[in-house]
C-alpha cells in the first residue's frame, strides 16, 4: 500500500514534484524515491512496506526501459511469476513487480490477469498505461495542467493546484494515449438480468474463506476490524479459523464512545467467542469534532455518512498503528452485496432490490471504499476488502434476487450470509450476533455520536449562511446545516469546482427520511426517524 504520482509530459523541476508526492507522506511512512524516465516523465512513490519489506522499493524497473509505481496488493503474484511470467527475470520479490512484467509481456491487456487492488502507472519511452482495480477499492485521480501533462495521483491534494482540471479515475478501466479510457472489467453480475443462479450456500462459505486466506498474504503484523455487526464478525472469524493450525495470534479492534456502545458490547462477544485477543478504543464526541477539518482534508469528501462513519475510523485505525499492526481485514461490502441496509427491506419489487444491490457495488468507491481507504491510509493501516474479491462477487450477486428476500424471513439483512455460515456442529459466531439487526458504523459506536454532531453542526450555521447554500455551492447544493458546515471546510482546502464534482452524495432509497443514519429508518429497532428534525431536508 502507498501513495503513488505519476507525470506525463517534461518540465516539472524534480524537488516540486517530491513536493507534491510529500503532500501523500502518511500513505507510505516506510521510504519515498522518485524516477525521471529518459523522456522526462516522472513517477514518485510513498512507500507502506506490507510485502517484500527489503527489496521492494518503487518505482520498479522492468526488463529494460518500463517502469512502474502501484498503490495496492496483487493476491496471485505468485503464481504468475510460477506460470505466466516464468521466463522473465525478476529484481524483487514484491508482488507489485508482477505488473511491469505483464505489460512487457501483454501490452495493454493485462489488468483482467491481476486478482487485487491497485492503482497503478507503468512508463515506457512516452508509451504508458495507467488503470485502476475493478471496483476502485484503491483510489486514482487524474488531471491536466495549463502546457497539457496529465497527472496521476493516489489522493487528489497532490495535484489540485497544479491542474486545470482533474477528477476521479473510473474504476475497472485503464488508460492510454492511444486508447482512451478502456473498460475492462465487464463481469456478468453487473447485469441484473443474469441474477439467476440458485442458491448455494456451500459454495459461498467456500469462496468467502478462500477470498480471506488469499489476503492474509503479508509480511507484517495484521489484525480485524471487529464492530460486532455480521460483515466484520464472520471475516474475523474464518481469519481466526485460518489461524488456529499456526497458533498465530490474531489482534481485534473495535470502537466506540464508552464501553457500553451497541458495537463495542456486541464485538466484545464475538472477541471472546473467537478467540481474538480484542482491543477496545474510546473516542468522546469533543475529540471527533476537533478533527472535523483535518479528516476533511484527508477524506476529500463532504459526503455526510462519510464524514459521520469516518471519524471513529480515524481514531481507530490510529491506535492499531501504534500498536505495531500495518494491516486489517474488513467487512465493507456485504451490505451492498446483499442487501444488507435497512431500506432495502422498503424495495417495491425482487427486480428493483436487485438493481439497487447492482448499484451500489459500483458506487462504492465513493463512500465506503472511499472511507475505509482514506481514514487507515491516514494513519499508514491498510485494509483489505474480502467480500469484494472478484470470484465472490460473481457467485454472490448472480443468486436469485428472490432468494435474498425469502418470504419466510422479515426483512431482509443478508438472511444468505447468515444461512452460509449458520452452522450448528462448529458455529462460526454466537446465534445473537449472527442474527444482530444492521447497526450502521457511525451509529454503532454510540448513538450520541451522530445526535451531538448534527447539533453541533447546526450551531455553527446561521440561517443565513444556510440560506445562501445555492448561491454560494451551486454544484451538489448541501440539504442541511450538518452537509453545509462539512461543505465550508472542504471549500478551504479544495476550493476548485473539479474537485466539488469528484464527490457523490450517499442517500438511502425508498424511505421518507435521507439522513443516511440507520435509525432514520423506521425498521431500527430504536429508530429515529426524525433524526435530521432540527435541519429539516429539502
Amino acid at each position: 500500500m502507498c501513495g503513488i504520482l505519476a507525470i506525463i509530459g517534461k518540465g516539472k523541476e524534480e524537488a516540486l514534484v517530491q513536493q507534491l508526492s510529500k503532500r501523500m507522506s502518511h500513505r507510505g511512512p516506510d521510504e519515498s524515491d522518485i524516477h525521471i524516465t529518459e523522456k522526462g516523465h516522472i513517477l514518485a512513490h510513498e512507500r507502506l512496506s506490507i510485502v517484500d519489506l527489503h527489496t521492494g522499493k518503487q518505482p520498479i524497473q522492468g526488463t529494460d526501459s518500463a517502469w512502474m509505481v502501484h498503490n495496492g496488493e496483487i493476491y496471485n503474484h505468485k503464481k504468475l511469476r510460477e506460470t505466466t511470467l516464468k521466463h522473465h527475470t525478476f529484481r524483487t520479490t514484491s508482488d507489485s513487480e508482477v505488473i511491469v512484467h505483464l505489460y512487457e509481456e501483454f501490452g495493454y491487456d493485462f489488468c483482467d490477469m491481476l486478482d487485487g487492488i491497485f492503482a497503478l502507472v507503468v512508463i515506457d519511452g512516452d508509451d504508458y498505461i495507467v488503470a485502476r482495480d475493478p471496483l476502485g477499492v484503491k483510489p486514482l485521480y487524474y488531471g491536466m495542467d495549463e502546457r497539457g501533462r496529465l497527472y496521476f495521483a493516489s489522493e487528489m491534494k497532490a495535484i489540485t493546484d497544479q491542474c486545470k482540471s482533474f477528477s476521479t479515475f473510473p474504476p475497472g478501466h485503464y488508460y492510454t494515449e492511444k486508447t482512451g479510457f478502456v473498460k475492462y472489467y465487464k463481469p456478468e453480475w453487473e447485469a441484473y438480468e443474469k441474477a439467476v443462479e440458485k442458491l448455494d450456500l456451500q459454495a459461498l462459505n467456500k469462496s468467502l474463506t478462500q477470498a480471506v486466506e488469499k489476503r492474509l498474504m503479508c509480511d507484517v503484523p495484521f489484525g480485524v476490524l471487529l464492530s460486532g455487526g455480521l460483515d466484520s464478525s464472520l471475516i474475523a472469524s474464518i481469519t481466526s479459523r485460518l489461524l488456529e493450525e499456526t497458533g498465530q495470534e490474531l489482534h481485534s479492534f473495535s470502537i466506540g464512545l464508552d464501553a457500553s456502545a451497541p458495537d463495542l458490547v456486541a464485538a466484545r462477544k464475538v472477541a471472546d467467542f473467537i478467540g481474538t485477543t480484542h482491543h477496545e478504543i474510546h473516542f468522546t464526541v469533543e475529540q471527533g469534532i476537533e478533527i472535523l477539518d483535518k479528516l476533511i482534508w484527508h477524506l476529500e469528501t463532504y459526503d455526510v455518512t462519510s464524514i459521520r462513519a469516518s471519524t471513529p475510523m480515524y481514531f481507530l485505525s490510529k491506535a492499531i498503528t501504534e500498536k505495531g499492526i500495518k494491516m486489517v481485514l474488513s467487512g465493507e461490502g456485504a451490505d451492498e452485496i446483499f442487501g444488507g441496509y435497512l431500506y432495502f427491506r422498503n424495495a417495491p419489487s425482487v427486480l428493483d432490490f436487485q438493481k439497487e444491490t447492482i448499484e451500489r457495488v459500483q458506487k462504492l468507491f465513493t463512500a465506503d471504499l472511499l472511507r475505509a481507504d482514506k481514514s487507515t491510509m491516514a494513519h499508514g493501516l491498510e485494509a483489505r476488502v474480502p467480500f469484494l474479491d472478484k470470484a465472490f462477487l460473481e457467485l454472490a450477486i448472480k443468486i436469485q434476487p428472490d432468494e435474498k428476500m425469502p418470504k419466510t424471513y422479515e426483512g431482509i439483512e443478508k438472511y444468505i450470509v447468515r444461512k452460509a455460515f449458520d452452522t450448528p456442529e462448529k458455529p462460526y459466531l454466537p446465534e445473537e450476533i449472527l442474527w444482530r439487526q444492521k447497526e450502521q458504523f457511525s451509529d454503532g459506536v454510540g448513538y450520541n455520536w451522530i445526535d451531538t454532531l448534527i447539533e453541533y453542526c447546526s450551531s455553527q450555521v446561521s440561517d443565513l449562511e444556510f440560506s445562501r447554500a445555492k448561491e454560494l455551492f451551486p454544484y451538489n447544493t448541501p440539504a442541511t446545516k450538518e452537509a453545509f458546515f462539512y461543505r465550508q471546510i472542504f471549500y478551504k482546502h479544495f476550493p476548485q469546482d473539479s474537485a466539488a464534482q469528484t464527490v457523490r452524495k450517499w442517500i438511502p432509497k425508498w424511505q421518507e427520511n435521507q439522513d443516511p443514519s440507520g435509525r432514520a429508518n423506521a425498521a431500527h429497532v430504536k429508530a429515529d426517524v426524525a433524526i435530521a428534525s432540527n435541519q429539516e431536508l429539502v
